[in-house]
């Protein structure tokens, strides 16, 4: 604490730039950084290396490295023949390999090969000659500079869509420098030639012009764009240096350097709210940090570095140390600058004499209650304390904090206990094994959930299951996702029996809530462990869940019985009909003969959808009074011509014999003679009298004076003297004058209910109807 100021180095007039040494690295690399390609991922995030193929021999493969921000040995592989051009990261932490005929391999954070897409044949056919990759609001892009020296991009590998840019004119030989900017949620390029900038869209190559650059600037060899895509430095051969706003349109500041050759690399060093905007360039031995000032920042580099762009600073590290350099915040300079008056200094000195049990704290603290700004104090101990990476300066700062605040009444303890539980969180991930090193400031982007995603890809679940009983994060956000996780990584081993595996994980998961059993089912059967996924399902409460897999995993006769037990019809009628496209016909139906429920439902399905399957079922069943059932309704649901129709019926004479049912057999028998002899009177009358009830053809044959003809129905089809088949209220009695008249002048053997229809038809016109009988006995 003493000398905690010592590193600090003064950019401009109110900036301050230091220094903090994260990791001694842990890797033993065999070859320097300068003979490999190397990517880091921000936020903390993994480096890979892949040591340059300097070697022409076919069999000579260099292997692809993965490390932790600490030097941890992740992952390793043998390298692909083709060569690498350039690797990148995902904001999924997926790395991109980049080859050389435009192919870009996806691997995962353990090396794990996940897919492959292409750059397009123009890059095929003409290599890579650079590439970058870039993070925007849409996802992770792809930038590709090929050796016709012609730009193509995809701004998300996640839907490739690929843009071939328009070609810079005069261009004789690759581009000095470029840079990927975002302008208005559009992506361009800004590429160098010589001194002359040219700005590239989709359709257009227009030429730039940037604001306030010096005459004498001369040719542009280095961009840089800061991590938040804002801002845009340029290094020209003189050692010019202008910073600006990405949209090219307002300039920021200019430096000189005294270094004419162009930096390895070179980035910003920015964080929100910052006094002194920097980039941050690296020679082979020199590090320089250079703002709007005269004076630059020199650090001297032992060894070949790398810099990796963060959002509030730069990782700088080598093949031994890992350091991060960053804009001191105004927090901790409020409190730690020699002679600070500032209210959080005053207070982290009160409480040191406290400790010490001096007079000294009371005077302190009376200062600062005198100025009214022990809240303020407080407030600035707790920024201070947040920005902080070792424990022991936290907890003194933190001290100081909660020694102010019990001379407050009511002081909110929200921030200060959430600063308490952030600071304990990113301490844990920035240990050396798990090497996470993030700063508060990241963790506040990231968030909590981003950061148990990461904990999870590097299969650190013990320490991601105390983070979320720490924060007291709800099952379903933190402990169930994370076992979900743990349980789909446990079905990828192979050393252990199926039986095992799935007691391990039901042993492990439990009833928690939020866990699908069938997402891990799901992933066993990806992983080719089928028996597994079927005995993981067994623990799916949700049929629902259950059967699509199965079916997925051509178990259907055990979809069908799960699909049956729990009582869901559309589901049985989705695995009916999958099945139905999955068998032949009749290992279809015998599949559901064993199943009763499953061959009730095809059943109904069949009648409205597939009349044909339903005739099939009851002959594979000899099932003759459905067979006759089912051509009675075939006759009558269908526009066939009589013959037609009564064929059909006579198809369920012959079913209805078989099935022994002679009252429906007879029953259809007659209804064909009716028929018959309804198309007879439809020919002789030219009026419509098919698919009339006998009732109503013999009392229309009536009406119409066909005396004859029903007479003739009444033999044929043996129509009782006393039937009833009026279709109203009868109106009248039997004993009714005009009821006998009509009896009696029908001219033939009495039908005591004949004419009542005539008469209700007629309702109480007593002459109307008479003039109608006296028709008919005329």
């Amino acid at each position: 604490m003493d000398c905690y100021t010592a590193n600090w180095d003064p950019l401009g007039e109110a900036a301050y730039y230091r220094k903090l040494d994260l990791y001694t690295m842990g890797w033993n690399l065999r070859e320097d950084l300068r003979d490999c390609l190397v990517a880091a991922a921000p936020y903390g995030g993994p480096i890979a290396l892949l040591k340059n193929k300097k070697e022409k021999s076919p069999s000579s493969r260099p292997p692809l490295e993965i490390y932790t921000a600490s030097g941890v040995l992740l992952a390793s592989i043998p390298g692909k023949n083709c060569p690498a051009v350039h690797l990148g990261w995902t904001t999924s932490e997926d790395l991109l390999c980049i080859q050389e005929d435009g192919s870009v391999l996806v691997y995962s954070l353990f090396c794990e090969f996940k897919r492959r897409f292409s750059m397009g044949n123009e890059v095929l056919q003409n290599h890579v000659l650079e590439a970058k990759v870039f993070h925007t609001e849409y996802g992770t892009g792809v930038a590709i500079l090929t050796g016709a020296h012609r730009f193509t991009i995809a701004t998300n590998v996640e839907d490739l869509k690929l843009r071939r840019l328009p070609q810079v004119p005069g261009v004789q030989k690759p581009p000095s420098c470029w840079a990927v900017l975002c302008q208005e949620r559009v992506t361009v390029l800004l590429v160098a030639v010589g001194q002359e900038l040219y700005l590239l869209d989709n359709t257009t190559c227009s030429p730039v012009t940037l604001p306030g650059l010096s005459p004498h600037a001369g040719s542009f060899l280095r961009m840089a764009v800061s991590f938040n895509y804002r801002f845009l430095a340029l290094f020209t051969d003189t050692g010019y240096i202008w910073m600006g706003k990405s949209n090219l349109k307002e300039k920021l500041g200019e430096s000189i350097c005294e270094f004419r050759a162009p930096p390895k690399q070179m980035v910003w060093c920015t964080r929100s709210r910052s006094k002194q905007r920097a980039v941050v360039m690296a020679w082979e031995r020199r590090l320089l940090v250079a703002g709007d000032a005269e004076q630059c920042i020199q650090y001297p580099l032992d060894e070949e570095s790398y810099l990796v762009p963060e959002l509030d600073g730069v990782r700088i590290f080598s093949r031994s140390t890992h350091e991060f350099l960053h804009e001191i915040p105004e927090a901790s300079q409020e409190v730690f600058k020699i002679a600070s008056m500032a209210p959080g200094a005053l207070l982290l000195e009160a409480q040191k004499e406290y400790e010490k049990e001096s007079q000294k704290a009371d005077e302190y603290l009376r200062e600062i209650k005198d100025q009214n700004l022990l809240p303020e104090a407080v407030e600035q101990c707790i920024r201070a304390a947040s920005y902080e990476h070792e424990p022991e300066i936290q907890k003194s700062l933190l001290r100081a904090a909660s020694f102010g605040k019990c001379f407050i009444d009511k002081f909110p303890p929200e921030r200060f206990v959430e600063t308490c539980r952030d600071l304990r969180v990113l301490n844990a991930i920035r240990d050396y094994q798990i090497g996470i090193p993030l700063s508060f400031d990241q963790y506040t982007q990231v968030t909590t959930e981003v950061l148990l995603d990461r904990l999870v890809l590097r299969r650190l679940y013990p320490i991601a299951i105390k983070i979320c009983e720490y924060l007291r994060l709800s099952e379903f956000q933190g402990i169930s996702r994370i076992l979900a996780h743990w349980a789909c990584y446990k079905v990828q081993q192979k050393d252990k029996s199926d039986e095992e595996v799935a007691q391990a994980i039901n042993q492990k998961l439990g009833d928690t809530p939020g866990i699908s059993y069938s997402e891990i089912a799901a992933r066993a059967y990806e992983c080719g462990r089928a028996e597994l996924a079927i005995k993981l399902l067994e623990y799916e409460p949700r049929s629902g869940k259950q059967v699509p897999l199965l079916l997925k995993m051509k178990s259907s006769q055990l979809a069908l019985s799960k699909a049956i037990e729990s009582g869901d019809t559309d589901l049985v009628y989705t695995v009916v009909l999958h099945l139905k496209n999955e068998l032949n016909r009749g290992a279809f139906f015998m599949t559901l003969q064993n199943q009763p429920v499953a061959l009730s439902l095809y059943r109904q399905f069949c009648k409205y959808q597939e009349l044909d399957t339903l005739k099939d079922l009851y002959n594979q069943d000899d099932d003759h009074q459905e067979l006759g059932n089912f051509h009675v309704r075939a006759s009558y649901a269908s526009d066939k011509p009589i013959d037609g129709r009564v064929a059909s019926l006579q198809n369920a004479v012959d079913e209805y014999y078989k099935a022994k049912n002679e009252f429906a057999a007879k029953a259809t028998e007659d209804q064909i003679k009716l028929l018959r002899s309804q198309r007879r009177l439809q020919a002789d009358f030219d009026k419509p009298y098919l698919d009339e009830s006998l009732h109503d053809t013999v009392y229309n044959l009536i009406l119409e004076g066909n005396h004859k003809r029903a007479e003739q129905f009444y033999r044929d089809f043996k129509i009782p003297d006393k039937r009833s088949g009026q279709r109203g209220e009868w109106q009248g009695g039997s004993g009714d004058p005009l009821g006998s008249h009509l009896w009696g002048a029908s001219g033939f053997r009495p039908l005591p209910h004949a004419f009542q229809h005539l008469y209700a038809a007629a309702g109480r016109d007593h002459q109307g109807v008479w003039a109608g009988c006296s028709s008919v006995c005329r």
